[in-house]
């Protein structure tokens, strides 16, 4: 998993350069793999390649405002489904902040279907949970460094199953300066997606 977690450090930078130049679907080079969530462990620090063990993501289609990628770390195939936010807001206003995105990944050599985890752009305040809401469903998340993964693995399907039918996700989130963020995805082109990169990793 050594290369697949350093391909992740470089997301922000990696996708920041996308989306400069426009729409997702239309790069020449996709964004980084997402983070694998090891169990409480902490995600690792930012850092500046992407392209590490042959594993440069790539596009295998923009279904609304989502994109289906897949990656080989090490030869290890993974699959995932993309999103940035529609809209962010932070209390305090105008906090700094890099850009948060939103990932639903499969790695069939793990045995890992559908794992939900956030990039939220900040390092989050330490101990403190995030919460991703879907109309009135509410999931809260444990959180590490910058990332935030469900806190209730049972859980995890019935999210999944929430966002395919739901039209926006709102993740919130608090960060070590005591800095308050609210994020929302829209939800359109998630089953497209899903649906292409679970077709990906069979």
């Amino acid at each position: 998993m050594t290369a697949f977690r350093i391909i992740l450090r470089a997301l922000p930078i990696v996708l920041t350069a996308c989306l400069a130049t426009g729409a997702m679907a239309q790069q020449p080079q996709p964004p980084a793999a997402p983070k694998a969530a090891a169990p409480k462990a902490a995600p690792p620090k930012p850092a500046t390649t992407a392209a590490v063990g042959g594993a440069q993501p790539t596009l295998l289609g923009q279904f609304a405002d989502w994109g289906a990628y897949t990656a080989s770390p090490n030869g290890a195939k993974v699959c995932f489904a993309l999103g940035k936010p529609k809209a962010s807001q932070t209390n305090p206003p105008g906090r700094n902040r890099d850009p948060a995105y939103i990932f639903v990944s499969t790695r069939p050599s793990e045995n890992v279907k559908n794992e939900v985890s956030v990039i939220i752009g900040y390092p989050f305040k330490e101990a403190s949970d995030a919460t991703a809401e879907i109309g009135a469903t509410k999931f809260a998340m444990y959180t590490q460094k910058d990332g935030a993964w469900i806190k209730n693995v049972a859980e995890e399907a019935r999210m999944v199953d929430a966002m395919r039918k739901g039209a926006d996700l709102t993740v919130k989130g608090m960060s070590g300066r005591g800095t308050q963020s609210t994020d929302t995805y829209s939800l359109k082109g998630l089953a497209q997606a899903l649906d292409r990169a679970e077709q990906e990793c069979k």
